[in-house]
């Protein structure tokens, strides 16, 4: 009992396409539209990359955002100065300095888990657990495709 499955390639590329840039869309705008009105997307995954719950150095966020260094300290500069970020040294090496958030950087970070929690919930509301299995699959196939594509 070989089921054949027929694929519309096409409209499976054209919605993958459609959900990407609906994502990177609606993000933009509700930042516009809220009280953080004063960062970029690209400051708000500078902002997400630092976490609530560990410090990093600032080479350990440009590698997560592909960042490069002098790239890096600019949009620090940047979120320092608004006040979503700060820089901690080290109570034990002065040299050292890590990043983290300030309250208001935190509210900002929970507030885009929260809609990227939301975009799961919905991508994942009224399926059977072997759909959702198949959607895990499908996912970490894109992961592990997109971390090759970004190491060559």
């Amino acid at each position: 009992m070989n089921e054949k499955v027929t694929i519309d390639f096409e409209t499976l590329n054209s919605d993958l396409v459609d959900v990407f840039n609906n994502v990177m869309w609606i993000e933009e705008a509700a930042l516009k539209q809220s009280y953080f009105s004063d960062i970029t997307l690209k400051d708000m995954h500078t902002i997400d990359a630092i976490s609530m719950y560990s410090e990093k150095s600032a080479s350990q966020v440009a590698k997560i955002i592909h960042l490069t260094p002098s790239a890096m300290t600019t949009a620090i500069d940047k979120l320092v100065e608004k006040g979503y970020i700060e820089r901690r040294r080290s109570n034990t090496d002065r040299r050292v300095v890590r990043l983290g958030l300030t309250h208001k950087g935190r509210v900002v970070y929970r507030a885009h888990q929260g809609f990227h929690r939301d975009l799961t919930h919905n991508l994942l509301r009224d399926m059977q657990p072997t759909e959702i299995e198949v959607v895990q699959r499908a996912i970490h196939n894109l992961v592990r495709y997109l971390a090759n594509v970004i190491k060559h």
